[in-house]
């Protein structure tokens, strides 16, 4: 039987990661500090630990595994992420447990290993027009991330690089862009827009208004979780050895955003547009190289996947 790591299984995308993984008949061990927070994981064996310790990180990975899925993070939406409070917590956490798992899978000897990178490592500058933000993956360098958790990134891309350069690692690197979907976090301050939108619509009555930070121009893709787990599988059993990107090419502003969770719901919502952390102007998944490479790019329009969130988010709120 294959076998299979997953470190940060108890998060939104490694919880769906780990499912993917059950349904081929693989034997998963799943590592995090907490269990996912919506539904049991349907690893094999869940180990409860802090890969930011490197003892730790060595004993979850004690044997030989196929696959290595490297997504554990210290990470959260606009409001965490780019307030500037939390850039030090950020980048020493997941430097930290990227360098102790990536040790550790140089000394047991696994077979590959796949690391979830960020959008967030592309420049700023070529992100300030709305319309036409500039995310090809040769475009990273000259590198001007927008946060230090894009820069952190930036530096684990050629960290895993460097190991499979010198030591031999088989490493896949993916720059994910705005996952979302059923069982993420949406609500608390570290949920992302379209949970952040849904969970705002889902508790406004028709006819009621909600906060969007900023003008609400800013533009944005977001992938469906579940498109984002067949390209994680697809690039960690690929040839490719460069930084690739999933996610979607279907740019959508934060306002449209906004009146299509509305129609969803059924709902006529206004929105108040307050000061807040934003990000960058625009950003778009570039999705030529991966169709290239793997022969697959994600196609799914957002409204299906929001639609499916929609529904999830509010009977969430409902339990509340």
């Amino acid at each position: 039987m294959r076998t299979a790591l997953v470190c940060g299984a108890g998060g939104f995308i490694g919880h769906h990661l780990v499912r993917a993984l059950k349904r081929e008949g693989m034997w998963v061990r799943g590592v995090d500090l907490k269990r996912p927070d919506f539904s049991p994981s349907p690893a094999d064996d869940f180990v409860l630990a802090d890969l930011r310790n490197a003892a730790s990180a060595q004993a979850c990975v004690d044997r030989h595994f196929d696959e290595v899925y490297q997504l554990a993070a210290d990470m959260g939406g606009a409001g965490y992420l780019f307030s500037g409070d939390n850039d030090a917590v950020v980048m020493r956490n997941s430097a930290l447990v990227n360098l102790n798992v990536l040790e550790a899978c140089r000394v047991t000897g696994v077979g590959r290993v796949f690391f979830s990178s960020s959008a967030c490592v592309y420049p700023m500058c070529n992100q300030q027009d709305p319309d036409n933000p500039t995310c090809a993956e040769a475009t990273a360098y000259p590198a001007e991330p927008d946060s230090e958790y894009g820069w952190e990134k930036l530096f684990a891309e050629r960290l895993y690089l460097t190991y499979a350069r010198n030591h031999g690692l088989v490493c896949r690197i993916a720059r994910y862009h705005n996952i979302f979907g059923p069982e993420g976090t949406w609500q608390g301050g570290r949920e992302k827009a379209p949970a952040a939108i849904c969970r705002k619509v889902s508790m406004v009555t028709d006819g009621g208004d909600i906060e969007v930070w900023g003008d609400g121009l800013q533009t944005r893709s977001f992938l469906y979780v579940d498109e984002c787990v067949v390209g994680t599988l697809r690039l960690m059993r690929s040839d490719c050895q460069t930084p690739l990107n999933i996610g979607s090419e279907e740019l959508i502003s934060i306002n449209d955003l906004v009146a299509l969770v509305a129609r969803i719901a059924g709902k006529q919502i206004s929105i108040r547009h307050i000061s807040g952390p934003i990000g960058v102007r625009g950003r778009t998944s570039d999705n030529r190289l991966i169709s290239e490479m793997l022969g697959w790019a994600p196609s799914a329009p957002l409204h299906n996947g929001l639609a499916v969130t929609y529904r999830w988010i509010e009977g969430q709120v409902g339990l509340f």
